[in-house]
């Protein structure tokens, strides 16, 4: 991994949702995104009133404030990576989009957030069609779940076999790298999938029984997009987020509320890997 200390850190930004409990969304990005040394900027799509445990209210930022934000930092920052969170509607997607048509240079990481956690629908059904026409064909890589990629394609994937034939189909179809997130099978290891250059890379780790659940995606993203805005190839990239997410669940921690309930926590930001 390229040697960040005593450096200017590289500007990366976000394009989320915003997370009142800061466990998923930009608020996690951003505390990614310090760990790695990096100079993190944001673009805001939605406000979301979530925890843990459940989706409250989302109202989408209007699209137009949106692409200002990303307008302003790209003439601002010299960004050579940019990740993509929850955007929420047709009309934030194909704004991104537009967006970033004319920068072919940036990296664009995108991350098809469509479900949270809590089951909670973040994503407007006719998004998905829109990702699939206008961001994903942009993007450098794409970092879907198994639900996520079983919308995309039309089809379940229920087995590491279907798993791979997933990845290689998705990065055929949109052009970009594909990585694909396996936690939803149930396997007493997690697998993820790496299709890059007609290659296959495996990433296998202990399933940890766990709950703090809450935003591992965005996450996992944005320590991809952090190892290759320090100038990491891909593969390297997935290794070291994979890494920093293990130490995040296995350090993870808990709340009580006033009334009693639960709040779990990914110890995002603040561990050394």
């Amino acid at each position: 991994m390229s040697d960040h200390s005593n450096m200017q850190p590289a500007p990366i930004m976000t394009i989320a949702g915003s997370d009142c409990s800061a466990g998923a969304g930009l608020q996690a990005d951003l505390k990614t995104f310090q760990h790695f040394g990096l100079h993190g900027l944001t673009a805001v799509t939605c406000i979301v009133s979530e925890t843990a445990n459940i989706v409250r209210r989302v109202d989408p930022v209007d699209p137009s404030m949106m692409e200002d934000q990303i307008r302003l930092m790209l003439d601002a920052f010299p960004l050579t990576v940019v990740k993509t969170g929850m955007l929420g509607s047709a009309e934030h997607v194909r704004r991104v989009a537009t967006i970033f048509r004319d920068h072919p240079n940036i990296l664009l990481v995108v991350d098809p957030v469509m479900i949270a956690s809590t089951g909670a629908s973040l994503l407007e059904p006719d998004a998905v069609q829109t990702y699939k026409t206008d961001l994903l064909p942009l993007a450098h890589l794409i970092t879907p779940n198994l639900p996520e990629a079983s919308a995309l394609l039309g089809e379940n994937i229920s087995t590491l076999s279907e798993m791979e034939a997933a990845a290689m189909a998705l990065s055929t179809s949109f052009g970009c790298a594909t990585l694909l997130k396996g936690g939803h099978l149930d396997l007493t290891e997690c697998t993820d999938l790496l299709w890059e250059n007609e290659k296959m890379h495996r990433f296998n780790s202990p399933r940890l029984n766990v709950k703090a659940s809450h935003g591992t995606g965005c996450t996992l993203a944005a320590a991809v997009a952090s190892g290759l805005a320090l100038g990491n190839p891909l593969p390297e990239s997935v290794k070291m987020a994979k890494n920093y997410l293990n130490h995040s669940l296995a350090t993870s921690y808990t709340f009580t509320s006033p009334n009693g309930e639960a709040i779990h926590a990914l110890n995002q930001g603040t561990i050394k890997v």
